[in-house]
């Protein structure tokens, strides 16, 4: 079986990123950057993931250019009333900003930045989720099994927070940290 030559280098660690691209039949090469996204002073969520992704596109840029092959980085950032919620640093942690979404609607913002010779495209998309409350067993058991950690919002939309949906607005693809819906039309 041949395999493609790649269209594109996602600039990315990020399995769900990557699983989008295959999913879409973009071939493409996967080699992260390292960026401190601690050190980013917003105020809004918007101004949170579109400073994330400049920081981190600056570096993919200067770590790989664009010149062999075109360039996609990404970051994504969960709200809830406009508060950020990040990565959760424990247990407790988790549990807080699980609470803070249960029940409520969930802003998932996107932005990406894609750079060929031909085209310098940057998107800032959102997706909300209306959560209905989360039962108490199931939160509990969910903090038990630990697959909150390193998830943005201590959750994904595709898995614990799922069954508890009763509106999205929006395209799940943003949720999934890549607007692969904007994306196609320039491909």
């Amino acid at each position: 079986m041949m395999t493609a030559a790649p269209l594109l280098r996602l600039a990315s660690t990020s399995s769900t990123r990557a699983a989008l691209l295959q999913r879409t039949g973009i071939p493409f090469v996967q080699e992260g950057v390292d960026f401190d996204e601690d050190a980013i002073d917003a105020a809004d969520a918007k101004a949170f993931v579109y400073r994330a992704t400049l920081g981190k596109y600056a570096v993919a840029l200067k770590q790989y250019g664009y010149e062999t092959l075109p360039l996609l980085v990404a970051d994504t950032v969960i709200s809830v009333n406009n508060e950020i919620l990040r990565k959760a640093h424990s247990l407790e942690d988790a549990r807080r900003i699980l609470l803070m979404q249960s029940g409520s609607v969930v802003s998932i913002l996107t932005c990406m930045i894609y750079k060929s010779h031909a085209l310098e495209l940057c998107d800032l998309s959102a997706t909300h989720y209306r959560f209905r409350p989360f039962e108490r067993d199931d939160l509990e058991r969910y903090l038990q099994s630990g697959a909150w950690r390193g998830k943005a919002g201590a959750c994904m939309v595709e898995g614990f927070c799922k069954p508890y949906i009763q509106e999205v607005r929006g395209f799940e693809s943003c949720a999934m940290g890549l607007s692969i819906e904007v994306l196609q039309n320039y491909m």
